[in-house]
């Protein structure tokens, strides 16, 4: 046995956000299976609880900025373990407001908001993690298999949450995905570490190879210890305005499938409650296994060319794809066939995922949470105007013409990414942009 078989605890940890985030995503699309009882107890329209899908995503968009840099500063452990007790609090919140309350959809608007708002750290804190505990020629499998976690939580949800609203009513299962988070959260705390060397199951040649691909100065790991990059300097790189902007369109795209794709099989394409959560989670399985197999190949290209190769013309070739996809199950007249198309579509787009946090890791070093979180920002407020405008397009033009404008964004993000150079990484220094931060 080589001493590098001694210990994997990298990637126990990165196990253990994939579970933190299947959990959250279990959270946040409970609501959409649960949409049309919400909207039904509470006397809600498409259009208001289009609001309440918004105001989650509007309030994950504005903290994730604050949560990243935060990150940045007290470190991922904390920051997580914190952050999942607060999804568990207003996940309960969101299932125990009274049916006959007057201001029902702004207290609705206001507990997911705040939701949103706790939510916010996780990507920012997990990509802080990545920059800090993972070799740059292992980012590419490692956020893959972080992101899987959104697919399998989202693919897990219509199943397990149409099971217990038939069987027990939809505030149940708020409640015991809450229970989860809390569970899963403290787990986190007691086994993470914010960087290798502070791990006791950390070996010595583990802790080497991990050394040995950063782009971190090793000695700057603890949190807060490293400098942080300003605001003028990240807000400067083209770079990081590019790969934002094509965030936005892959948000607007995905979003579509947490918010609407269950409500669009089940009204719009006319199947069963139980035939809808079934297709539901073919997108959502779809994600959950190109995210990885995009990571993947990713760094496999990586290794093989380089990184403007491996990274960006990868991303745009599948999100390209994925909006061929979306465009083609828009048309296709059959429920099923049609299903499978935009779940094909769904996959795809996530063979991309991964390659925007590895990206923002490699370019930001210590300040990658800050970085990653102001990116994120722009994919949930892609996410926020899809979850009302869809509605407000599909309910004027129809819902095929909601999926081309989605496809057209995606074929712009997928242009965003040609002019992304990985390999150029932003300095504190107000008027050395292209500088490394560490000599």
């Amino acid at each position: 046995m080589t001493p590098l078989r001694q210990s994997r605890t990298r990637w126990l940890l990165i196990f253990w956000i994939f579970i933190l985030g299947a959990i959250a995503f279990l959270d946040r699309v409970n609501i959409s299976i649960a949409g049309a009882s919400i909207a039904a107890e509470y006397h809600l329209s498409n259009v208001q609880l289009g609001y309440v899908f918004s105001a989650f995503l509007v309030g994950y968009a504005l903290f994730q900025t604050p949560g990243g840099r935060l990150a940045d500063r007290v470190g991922p452990r904390r920051v997580m373990a914190v952050a999942v007790i607060w999804w568990g609090v207003f996940t309960v919140l969101t299932a125990s407001l009274p049916t006959r309350v007057r201001v029902a959809l702004w207290l609705l608007i206001a507990v997911r908001f705040s939701l949103g708002a706790g939510e916010a750290v996780m990507y920012p804190a997990s990509n802080q993690f990545v920059a800090k505990w993972i070799p740059t020629q292992e980012r590419g499998i490692a956020n893959g298999l972080i992101f899987a976690g959104v697919g399998t939580g989202s693919a897990i949800a219509p199943p397990l949450i149409t099971y217990i609203m038939v069987h027990y009513g939809w505030r149940t299962s708020f409640w015991i995905s809450a229970a989860l988070g809390i569970v899963a959260g403290a787990v986190w705390f007691l086994i993470a570490r914010d960087a290798p060397r502070q791990h006791p199951w950390v070996s010595a040649s583990e802790l080497t190879h991990i050394q040995s691909g950063l782009t971190v100065d090793p000695a700057l790991l603890t949190a807060g210890a490293a400098p942080v990059v300003p605001w003028p300097a990240i807000l400067r790189s083209k770079d990081v305005r590019a790969v934002t902007l094509s965030y936005f369109s892959y948000g607007y795209m995905s979003w579509i499938f947490f918010s609407w794709f269950f409500i669009y099989l089940s009204t719009v394409r006319g199947m069963s409650l139980k035939d809808s959560a079934g297709f539901t989670m073919l997108p959502f399985l779809a994600m959950a296994i190109g995210s990885p197999l995009g990571g993947l190949i990713s760094d496999a290209l990586t290794r093989h060319f380089d990184k403007w190769r491996g990274r960006c013309v990868f991303s745009c070739v599948v999100m390209a794809l994925a909006a061929a996809f979306l465009i083609l199950g828009a048309y296709l007249p059959g429920a099923r066939w049609a299903s499978v198309a935009l779940a094909a579509g769904a996959g795809a787009l996530y063979m991309s995922q991964s390659c925007y946090w590895s990206v923002t890791a490699d370019i930001a070093g210590p300040s990658s949470g800050a970085v990653s979180g102001l990116m994120n920002m722009g994919a949930q407020l892609g996410g926020a105007v899809t979850a009302s405008l869809t509605p407000a397009i599909a309910g004027r033009y129809g819902w095929t013409a909601s999926f081309l404008v989605a496809a057209a964004l995606c074929a712009a993000g997928a242009v965003a990414w040609l002019t992304v150079d990985p390999t150029r990484t932003i300095s504190p220094q107000r008027h050395r942009d292209t500088e490394t931060i560490f000599p």
